[in-house]
């Protein structure tokens, strides 16, 4: 994956979508657009000499908290596509990080926008504040927002009961370069967990995930699913809560989808 920097600080990249990213409908998955802003978030940091190879130096690296992304129109397999991410600065404890996806003319097909924290690998504890913004210069920074506000904090509602609950173990292919389970990983196992008639018929226009805490290869997940119908009938929403042993809530996926 080639990109380039623009004077904006933008990362842009072009892809053609392929079939990998696609399912049986041709349409990009939800997980696959995770993969991807996973991917030209470590290109553009690593653009800016504040990335993966910069960090792992000091024992730490940057870890994704939060994370929602809008859909407009789905992209579609073979799909000529430009992808664009930047950063927007500190805001609280987190680091934001937009992103766009879609075409070279400039339709925007999916909006996104990220919340990180950068985590000493050794002690698992956020860095600092003030140690963090020594290794992002101010001058990277774009102000521009493809989603004006950041990813929300997730909760399922008091008082509700999931419609159905699967387990899923960790297996040797959710495990990233930071030993714990892929973030997009997260997204494929609730799209797996919602129904059928829901997956495998409509597009999601609204997902969000809170990453609460880390998952490690062997432990299991029981994948609680909550639904409930959206204001005026625009819809229908999907909480996926990921609890652990300890019964913490690991991960919470909120998938909208549009009514018909």
């Amino acid at each position: 994956m080639n990109g380039y920097m623009t004077p904006q600080n933008k990362y842009v990249l072009d892809l053609q979508l392929p079939c990998y990213h696609t399912d049986s409908r041709k349409h990009l998955r939800p997980h696959s657009f995770m993969d991807l802003a996973q991917e030209m978030a470590y290109l553009a940091a690593d653009a800016m000499h504040f990335g993966y190879g910069e960090l792992i130096k000091e024992g730490k690296a940057w870890v994704l908290s939060r994370f929602r992304f809008t859909v407009d129109s789905t992209p579609l397999w073979s799909e000529k596509l430009q992808m664009a991410t930047w950063h927007k600065g500190p805001s609280g404890p987190f680091y934001l990080r937009d992103f766009t996806l879609g075409t070279p003319a400039g339709e925007v097909k999916v909006r996104a926008t990220s919340s990180w924290v950068i985590l000493d690998i050794q002690s698992r504890r956020m860095v600092r504040s003030a140690q963090s913004i020594q290794m992002v210069p101010e001058t990277t920074t774009c102000y521009e927002s493809a989603i004006e506000e950041p990813a929300p904090r997730l909760v399922v509602p008091k008082g509700m009961s999931p419609i159905s609950v699967i387990s899923r173990q960790v297996q040797y292919s959710d495990i990233d370069l930071l030993g714990h389970m892929n973030n997009a990983r997260y997204v494929m196992w609730a799209m797996d967990a919602l129904p059928r008639e829901y997956t495998m018929g409509r597009d999601p226009v609204d997902v969000c995930v809170n990453f609460n805490h880390e998952t490690k290869v062997g432990e299991s997940l029981e994948m609680e699913v909550y639904r409930m119908d959206c204001e005026e009938g625009r819809g229908t929403l999907f909480t996926v809560e990921g609890r652990n042993s300890e019964g913490k809530a690991a991960v919470v996926v909120r998938v909208i989808f549009p009514g018909e």
